[in-house]
């Protein structure tokens, strides 16, 4: 399965108000699609990560983008543009802002996923129906209904549940590092910098897993919804209205 037809899957059960999109991490200029935006050459903007896909997926856009495009320093070591230095590994961008003192901030810091600066490279994110070629992962942002949908669609082969973590930060490096490094999909809880910087609204969660998991995930989509479990959610409306007393007399009223 290729990364379009996947799309057009994820289209007719999940229905997204925005793109699916591909993500994809590539290490060298050669690599690039033949189109695409470089924020800083053609945007004149150093941008977010989480901008990247927003642009993906908000715009239809193809953006490629490395630490000279990035504007956010915890993405910068998180992909591998630049060395956890000291300040960084102290704590210093957590202690104050989401923990209380330095000890809790380090833990904190810890447990984002990082590539090494050898496994960095391009950053690519573009819409699955436009894609240039196949992504390693895949995020589809929807409301918590259609992210339900999504986590049933993957367990109708495995069973069980899916196991996810949420740090209320760098979603980022959990979107496209922690599902590379775990090979297993997961559900994402935007991050503040996700709602800042990116506009992802108060309503919307995400969805990431690896492309090699595309065709179980279209498989479990089909096999569920012909079980029953939809999108839209079907709703129950099997049974008779109650009406204000007046509303009721009036019935009656006609049944005399």
């Amino acid at each position: 399965m290729d990364a379009k037809t996947l799309g057009a899957h994820l289209q007719k059960h999940i229905r997204p108000d925005t793109n699916p999109v591909g993500i994809r991490i590539v290490q060298s200029e050669s690599e690039l699609p033949e189109r695409y935006k470089r924020p800083g050459q053609d945007l004149g903007e150093r941008i977010t990560i989480c901008q990247a896909v927003g642009f993906a997926r908000r715009y239809g856009w193809t953006i490629a983008m490395n630490g000279e495009d990035l504007s956010c320093p915890i993405a910068q070591i998180a992909f591998g543009y630049q060395p956890q230095i000291d300040y960084y590994k102290e704590g210093n961008l957590v202690c104050g802002m989401y923990t209380k003192d330095f000890e809790t901030a380090q833990l904190t810091e810890e447990d984002v996923p990082k590539l090494s600066q050898e496994e960095s490279g391009y950053y690519v994110a573009y819409p699955l129906d436009k894609a240039p070629f196949d992504p390693s992962v895949v995020v589809v942002y929807g409301n918590s209904a259609q992210v339900m949908r999504l986590v049933a669609a993957m367990q109708y082969q495995r069973g069980g549940s899916i196991g996810s973590t949420f740090s209320s930060r760098a979603d980022c490096a959990d979107i496209a590092i922690r599902t590379l490094r775990t090979g297993k999909p997961q559900v994402i809880l935007p991050c503040y910098g996700d709602r800042v910087f990116a506009q992802t609204q108060d309503h919307e969660m995400a969805f990431s897993f690896p492309f090699a998991d595309a065709q179980e995930l279209v498989e479990g989509l089909e096999g569920t919804h012909k079980g029953g479990v939809r999108y839209p959610i079907p709703q129950f409306l099997t049974y008779t209205a109650k009406f204000p007393a007046t509303y009721e007399k009036l019935n009656h009223m006609f049944e005399d």
